[in-house]
């Protein structure tokens, strides 16, 4: 892990789970180990977004994503998915 990922906090898939948009307030998914908080995403509403849905790792649903990674850099990285 890098130095700037260093603050991060461990998050693991039980507690990304949680965090679906049903369950508690905040919305969470995963990316390449990274966890975002997407809830003041309106695409994010309700915990789905297109045919995604929050409080898992989306590394490998992203791949046919119509965008890129770059996407994620509207987010707030929170913690790092061990």
């Amino acid at each position: 892990m890098s130095a700037k990922n260093d603050h991060l906090s461990k998050i693991s898939l039980r507690e990304l789970s949680l965090h679906n948009g049903q369950d508690k307030d905040r919305i969470w998914v995963a990316y390449q180990n990274k966890v975002y908080d997407v809830t003041a995403s309106r695409l994010w509403k309700n915990g789905k977004h297109y045919e995604h849905w929050a409080g898992q790792d989306l590394t490998a649903e992203l791949a046919d994503a119509p965008h890129g990674m770059g996407v994620f850099d509207r987010f707030e990285c929170i913690g790092i998915l061990e």
